[in-house]
């Protein structure tokens, strides 16, 4: 790379996760930045490149996902940089706000703290051999149109954190050049952004200027929104920074043992969780009766990791080999790394019993239903979602809180509902694995108020 050209800048998308990795080269050097703990993908990507990896750095010790940056850094003989400030059980090199790091003659970085995401977060301004800065890794600090969240270390930390996060926003967008590309981590979906950010792909520091509400409304109004927006988070994350703060090793991707009927029963029977990975249409139409329903087409290690109780024996169902290959690499992204096994076919291989069924259906035949018969209608979407509108009469129990709840479920004919149909059929795998009698709607939300169906506003 000459002096002066523009680094090359190629993302690395987690999409199921709502996360970004970055490597960034300058045709011989490369930078990474978070990477997820499946470092594969970086290393091809880099040989694809012809480019070797001689540092990787990390934002913060993130809570959404486990790193591949010290497992990368092993690989690779990479520098890895963390913040100095932060505790860790492993060898790093550790960077402070300020800090410069010369990647190449052509690329250097530079270290700003921006704490609210997490005390000691950093972000990274990438720069030239000409002091321009050309893209900044803002991790978990600035977002497009929005931030990520400052409760994550508990609520005693909450107030304090999003008064730094609002700080650190303004102090990017006052230091860095408009034409700086903004490079988050988080943002594309992930629980780890507060706010939305809409459908941005990409975004520089002088449109965050114009559109991002952290940089356009005063403090105490940004600051007041955001803490009446926070949301719930899955529950797996109070395991990932103490897992990022140790040093995870690279993950073992080995094809899991095989699960034959006799051992599909027994688990089941025993309480262990088996999750058939298949699309919810295939599932409801026929499947092993005990097991749930956690797509991998769908946000699947998000709500699985949410689920599952902490270190319960988990087995996995597939159409294919590679669908059940597909899951592993997510699940070990949050660090459920052991399978007691799997097995792959059709649910008629995986059982001798009578396979279990339940119906599917759109909010049109629900309004049909209820002017023949009475029949409870779950809603397991988020309080949040639920309370800017919803069915009348609606049972509310959100999917994360549903397997602590279930007796709050009325006996009888239930038909459940969230927003699209892929918590709707979670949930419906839940209360047929009980023996209830289920319809899981699957069908946009939006389209409820259009059947007829008692509509109760946003507040």
């Amino acid at each position: 790379m000459s002096n002066g050209t523009t680094p090359v800048i190629l993302p690395v998308e987690t999409p199921t996760l709502g996360d970004r990795s970055y490597l960034a080269h300058d045709g011989s050097v490369a930078l990474v930045v978070d990477p997820q703990r499946d470092i594969d993908r970086v290393l091809d990507l880099a040989a694809e490149a012809g480019v070797t990896i001689t540092h990787v750095f990390e934002t913060h010790i993130h809570n959404d996902y486990v790193t591949g940056g010290l497992a990368l850094a092993e690989a690779t003989g990479a520098a890895y940089h963390v913040n100095a400030a932060d505790e860790v059980s492993f060898d790093r090199t550790p960077v402070s706000d300020g800090d410069v790091v010369e990647v190449s003659a052509d690329l250097k970085v530079r270290a700003i703290a921006t704490p609210g995401h997490t005390y000691t977060h950093l972000s990274y301004a990438l720069e030239t051999a000409a002091a321009e800065t050309v893209a900044v890794f803002t991790g978990g600090s600035l977002l497009f149109g929005a931030t990520g969240r400052p409760d994550l270390l508990g609520p005693e930390h909450t107030d304090d954190l999003v008064h730094h996060q609002f700080a650190s926003a303004h102090r990017l967008a006052d230091t860095l050049p408009d034409d700086a590309d903004v490079l988050p981590t988080h943002g594309f979906g992930s629980f780890c952004s507060s706010g939305s950010s809409g459908n941005s792909t990409s975004s520089t520091i002088g449109t965050e200027r114009r559109e991002n509400p952290v940089l356009t409304e005063d403090e105490d109004r940004w600051v007041a929104d955001t803490l009446a927006g926070l949301d719930d988070y899955p529950a797996y994350y109070v395991h990932m920074g103490p897992m990022n703060s140790a040093g995870p090793d690279a993950p073992e991707l080995s094809t899991p043992e095989s699960a034959d009927k006799d051992t599909v029963a027994a688990r089941i029977a025993a309480g262990e969780w088996v999750v058939d990975l298949r699309n919810r249409t295939a599932f409801a139409a026929g499947h092993v009766t005990g097991t749930l329903n956690i797509g991998v087409d769908g946000q699947f290690a998000t709500y699985l990791g949410w689920l599952i109780p902490w270190g319960t024996p988990l087995t996995l169902l597939g159409d294919t080999p590679e669908q059940v290959a597909e899951a592993q690499r997510e699940l070990v992204r949050i660090g459920i790394d052991r399978l007691e096994g799997a097995a792959t076919g059709d649910p008629s291989e995986w059982t001798d019993a009578p396979l279990g069924t339940f119906p599917r259906a759109v909010f049109a035949d629900l309004a049909e239903v209820r002017h023949h018969r009475p029949v409870t209608v779950l809603d397991v979407r988020r309080d949040s979602e639920v309370g800017d509108g919803h069915i009348e009469g609606a049972v509310a129990i959100p999917l994360h809180e549903l397997l602590d709840r279930i007796d709050e479920v009325p006996d009888g004919e239930v038909w459940v509902h969230c927003a699209s149909g892929y918590r709707a059929s979670i949930a419906a795998s839940v209360l047929a694995a009980r023996g209830r009698r289920v319809v899981a709607i699957d069908d946009e939300f939006e389209k409820a108020g259009e059947t007829g169906l008692p509509m109760v506003a946003a507040a």
